[in-house]
């Protein structure tokens, strides 16, 4: 903690200083360009990852990078999902996915969850995506199994977000892109799923 507690300081009198003014605007109100919603494993740093300023992402973080499908039921994705979309007008929304991920492993079976029944009822919203690899991933090692899941929790996590209301009716005015990414935290590259070819593609070749 004694390190944490340096950093706020360290911020009040070097950091704030030198951005005064953007803080001070943002005190008025936020206008994100992107809702960001990615794993709440502490290797993401989605401001470093994406060379944003404060004010410029609205951030979604949850175990596995899961957008649980639209129901009646209120939780803190929908939530946030529906503030970002219906209040803010965020124009993109990113789902990123990130390699090494425990919540992956654990959707795999590769990890206990006996004594984590919230993790493992959480997970249930990883399952056809677990059941594709399943299908698919036959004769891959534990390793490339898991980087496919991965990949296909993205992709299925872009079709649960479809189902949410404000998110359908802005996609269907054109007000709103959806991007999967899968951040590779070991050479610190991103893939893009393209959703015409079916396959995820360097972020450079994606956006160029």
């Amino acid at each position: 903690m004694p390190k944490f507690a340096d950093g706020v300081v360290r911020f009040e009198k070097h950091v704030f200083p030198a951005k005064k003014a953007l803080f001070e605007a943002l005190g008025d109100g936020q206008s994100p360009d992107a809702l960001f919603v990615t794993c709440s494993d502490s290797r993401i740093e989605t401001g470093m990852l994406t060379q944003s300023e404060p004010g410029e992402l609205f951030v979604c973080r949850n175990v596995g990078n899961i957008v649980p499908p639209h129901t009646e039921h209120t939780g803190g994705v929908t939530a946030s999902l529906e503030f970002a979309a219906a209040v803010l007008k965020v124009p993109h929304i990113v789902i990123c996915g990130h390699t090494g991920c425990g919540a992956m492993e654990a959707a795999m079976g590769m990890r206990s969850l006996s004594e984590l029944p919230h993790v493992r009822r959480w997970l249930q919203f990883t399952e056809k995506a677990v059941k594709i690899v399943e299908q698919t991933g036959q004769g891959k090692s534990a390793a490339e199994k898991q980087d496919m899941l991965t990949e296909q929790n993205v992709i299925l996590q872009l079709d649960h977000i479809k189902t949410h209301p404000t998110v359908a009716e802005r996609l269907a005015n054109g007000a709103l892109t959806l991007h999967g990414w899968v951040y590779h935290i070991e050479t610190g590259k991103v893939r893009v799923f393209d959703e015409q070819r079916k396959l995820f593609i360097p972020a450079e070749e994606y956006y160029s």
